[in-house]
């Protein structure tokens, strides 16, 4: 198989098909971020990386051989916990980049073998109108999915694909079962420290609920978001790197090269593994394949 992500970040998409076995030629993957393209490099070496997405155009790569494109882009305009600015936030603007490339995916495969391709767009939870705009331009009713079914972590999101996907099965996963027996090292706060600071704040003394949505700014400064868990009589810490690795379905040892901070990031903006796995696997067993002439 031959696959393009777009906004690629942590590769998730990569790390995905890695869990799952599946056969990968060729992995073309557009993204920015220098410190979420050295943690790729590491991990995946053969990945190509393409760079600028838009700059899509220079791409000097074989389009019609592409089988699978996919990609979440830019969510910071659209998501309940921002200013939902919408299409007004340049990040989101993206969305309309994504479209482009996928048409051009798709005509080049259509000149060169007559076949379709099949595709993948992730977002998060968002007004109707915005919802409404990415399901026209998609040409395919969205699904919902909160990844709670298959982890720990309430992370409700949009999945646009051209297979049918279904509800995940329930694995009645809790905080309890991600949590780290002996972390090596963590920072103590006292709940009056943590319940000082600006932004949205959980203080976690009861592991036996789901934790919240990650997000990009995990930590990333003392207090802002997330769940803190009881750590003593008065004191509180942080979810480990490893432990945000367990709710998103990371490998524990996928971060080689970066710092906490930009881990904590890349976690956030990234997609959550098992429900992935979950959408591959049902484009594997749908009637709609990028084997299916067109003409």
């Amino acid at each position: 198989m031959i696959y393009l992500s777009l906004f690629g970040g942590m590769e998730c998409g990569r790390i995905a098909l890695d869990l799952m076995g599946e056969s990968v030629t060729k992995y073309y993957s557009s993204e920015i971020d220098k410190y979420a393209i050295a943690e790729v490099k590491t991990n995946y070496p053969d990945v190509i990386q393409l760079g600028d997405i838009t700059q899509w155009r220079t791409w000097l790569i074989d389009w019609w051989d592409i089988e699978l494109v996919f990609g979440g882009s830019p969510c910071q305009g659209f998501s309940f916990a921002g200013k939902q600015l919408a299409f007004d936030d340049p990040r989101s603007v993206l969305f309309f980049v994504y479209i482009d490339i996928l048409n051009h995916v798709k005509s080049m495969r259509k000149i060169v073998y007559n076949l379709d391709v099949d595709f993948m767009l992730e977002n998060v939870k968002m007004k109707k109108q915005s919802l409404a705009v990415i399901t026209d331009y998609m040409g395919v009713n969205g699904t919902f999915i909160n990844s709670s079914l298959v982890s720990a972590q309430n992370r409700q999101r949009w999945y646009w694909s051209n297979w049918d996907i279904s509800q995940p099965t329930d694995r009645e996963l809790y905080l309890v079962d991600i949590l780290e027996s002996n972390p090596l090292s963590f920072t103590l706060m006292s709940d009056t420290f943590v319940k000082r600071q600006k932004g949205r704040s959980c203080l976690r003394d009861d592991f036996s609920g789901k934790a919240v949505s990650l997000s990009a700014m995990e930590y990333v400064k003392n207090g802002r978001q997330g769940d803190y868990i009881k750590c003593g009589h008065y004191s509180y810490r942080k979810l480990t790197v490893i432990e945000c690795c367990r709710l998103m379905g990371v490998p524990d040892d996928y971060f080689k090269v970066s710092s906490n901070t930009q881990a904590y990031k890349m976690l956030g903006n990234g997609w959550q593994i098992d429900t992935i796995i979950h959408i591959l696997k049902e484009r594997l067993t749908s009637d709609i394949s990028k084997n299916i002439d067109i003409s």
